[in-house]
């Protein structure tokens, strides 16, 4: 992976329903950051043709969180890869072979010429040690992000989701090309909202991030562009550029 400026590292989560709104908050971002998050409440009421819309403004994460039996997933795949986004995922609790499945069909559309990168959830950062307990997932958040993202690097996929707390640990175990994206950002003195493992863009780009994902602080901030460029400084300042 190439060095990542500020700019290439901030992903902006367009959590709306409407490609109305979408595009509007596209368009309100532009050249203030690096990629833009298309996830399921706006994949599922637009269709495909959103992502076409989107990338006319930045590079797309395609947010699915794909998690399905190995074959499903890899159909699934193949249909949303003529989007080429820069960005797509599944859920490491698939397990193995499903993550196989996606890493075989993305390494054969970048053979093709396409840019995508697969990248596997861990554990959601809406969730604690309590919600695990309720699934019987043994330990910590931590600890069970870390196995997952090492089944994740054994499965072929390019990186994994995770939490910035998680950042430093999978990045050791992991290597310096695993891809880390890390969501649950909140710049210093916003709202939780229903993030639980949460930090501040400084931190996750000193844990080891590769992007960060922020929602809600810049898309309902009163001049999403100006909240965008002050988390765009703040990791200026971590990185010491």
């Amino acid at each position: 992976m190439k060095s990542m400026s500020p700019l290439d590292r901030l992903v902006v989560a367009l959590d709306v329903p409407s490609a109305n709104e979408a595009v509007a908050l596209a368009d309100s971002l532009s050249g203030a950051v690096g990629v833009l998050k298309v996830g399921l409440e706006l994949f599922c009421a637009e269709g495909p043709d959103i992502v076409r819309r989107i990338q006319k403004y930045a590079p797309v994460f395609l947010d699915l969180k794909l998690h399905d039996i190995p074959t499903t997933v890899k159909r699934a795949m193949s249909a949303v890869l003529d989007l080429d986004p820069l960005l797509i995922n599944i859920h490491a609790l698939g397990g193995l072979d499903m993550m196989k499945a996606a890493s075989e069909t993305i390494k054969a559309h970048r053979q093709s010429g396409g840019r995508t990168r697969l990248l596997a959830v861990t554990i959601l950062t809406s969730m604690d040690s309590a919600a695990l307990e309720q699934l019987n997932i043994a330990g910590e958040p931590s600890e069970a992000a870390l196995r997952l993202a090492l089944l994740a690097k054994r499965a072929g996929c390019d990186g994994v989701v995770c939490s910035a707390r998680e950042s430093a640990m999978t990045r050791a175990e992991c290597g310096d090309d695993f891809l880390l994206l890390t969501p649950g950002i909140r710049p210093l003195g916003a709202e939780t909202q229903d993030q639980v493992r949460v930090v501040t863009p400084s931190e996750a780009v000193k844990s080891g991030s590769n992007w960060i994902v922020v929602g809600r602080p810049i898309t309902r901030a009163p001049d999403p562009a100006a909240a965008a460029k002050a988390i765009l400084s703040e990791m200026a300042g971590a990185e010491g550029t």
